[in-house]
């Protein structure tokens, strides 16, 4: 697999289409007409796991936010330590700092790792609300507000934040790798 293959599959995205889920959707084979619910018991049920599934996608958007403010702060007081004690060079031998170097791209590596998890995650699950939506009376997520933001495709319209994301990890690990580097350059 040639180096462009490796990052479209951990940096790019890939959806499922609609017409893969809906099938897996409906429990009852009654259910998988094309025909909206027309009220009743059926119709309250679905309304009910709908509101539920929102929520749930609403919770991994937050543990995802909680993910890079840990990360965000963690590197941040790492940038403070370093300018705090740094004055005049470490005070070892630079291969040393090796190891911290090390410790920092497995965190940052990491943090990326589980911004790619979240992005898919949360990909799969407004997927999955589209196909609910079809058999409510809106599609304010599914059809209305992606066709709003150009479905993705329009930059100018809507860029995924998920995507922007990703790069201040990498950012961090470029900075320490280029930081260590300098500071062997300098010796």
């Amino acid at each position: 697999m040639g180096f462009r293959a490796v990052l479209r599959n951990y940096v790019g995205t890939a959806t499922t289409p609609l017409e893969d889920v809906r099938p897996t959707v409906w429990n009852r084979p009654s259910q998988l007409s094309d025909k909206p619910l027309d009220g009743g018991r059926d119709h309250a049920v679905l309304l009910e796991q709908y509101k539920l599934y929102v929520e749930m996608a609403d919770r991994v958007s937050a543990r995802r936010s909680l993910t890079n403010t840990f990360f965000l702060t963690l590197n941040t007081t790492v940038f403070a330590a370093i300018g705090a004690t740094w004055k005049d060079g470490p005070h070892t031998g630079s291969w040393l700092l090796v190891f911290p170097l090390v410790a920092l791209l497995v965190q940052c590596g990491a943090w990326f790792v589980l911004l790619r998890s979240y992005r898919q995650l949360n990909s799969a699950k407004y997927t999955v609300i589209g196909v609910l939506e079809e058999r409510l009376p809106a599609s304010p997520y599914g059809r209305a507000e992606w066709t709003a933001l150009g479905e993705g495709k329009d930059k100018a319209k809507y860029w995924p934040l998920t995507h922007l994301e990703q790069w201040v990890p990498v950012t961090f690990a470029c900075t320490y790798a280029g930081g260590f580097i300098a500071l062997l350059a300098s010796r």
